[in-house]
């Protein structure tokens, strides 16, 4: 599976874990050291996320059910909680820094597959 932004022409992450069960959704990456500059986690259902006992910091993107981008936060840092994007459907954590790298931005449009 890829995450790739249309806009920018650019694959955000191509080893992608998939939280879309209640449980999976609440460990998240609570049980990850870290993520791989390819790797991402795609929390579906979700419209706001939480660090709390997180070991790293992350970038997130907030996709509503037209696959655009509606929130980002960069560089969350653990035990942090966002707010709630009405709009979104679906959350996609990735390694920081990734945001800034591939210049995504609010209303980019991106392609899972």
């Amino acid at each position: 599976m890829k995450i790739i932004n249309l806009n920018k022409n650019y694959i955000l992450a191509d080893k992608i874990f998939l939280a879309d069960k209640f449980l999976a959704r609440s460990i998240g990456l609570l049980s990850f050291k870290s993520l791989d500059k390819n790797q991402a986690m795609i929390l579906r259902p979700s419209s706001s996320v939480h660090t709390f006992f997180m070991r790293f910091p992350i970038d997130v993107l907030f996709v509503d059910k037209n696959n655009s981008i509606v929130g980002i936060i960069r560089h969350m840092k653990p035990f942090r909680i966002t707010g709630v994007y009405l709009k979104s459907r679906f959350v996609i954590e990735l390694p920081i820094g990734v945001i800034d790298t591939t210049k995504t931005s609010v209303g980019d449009c991106l392609q899972i597959q």
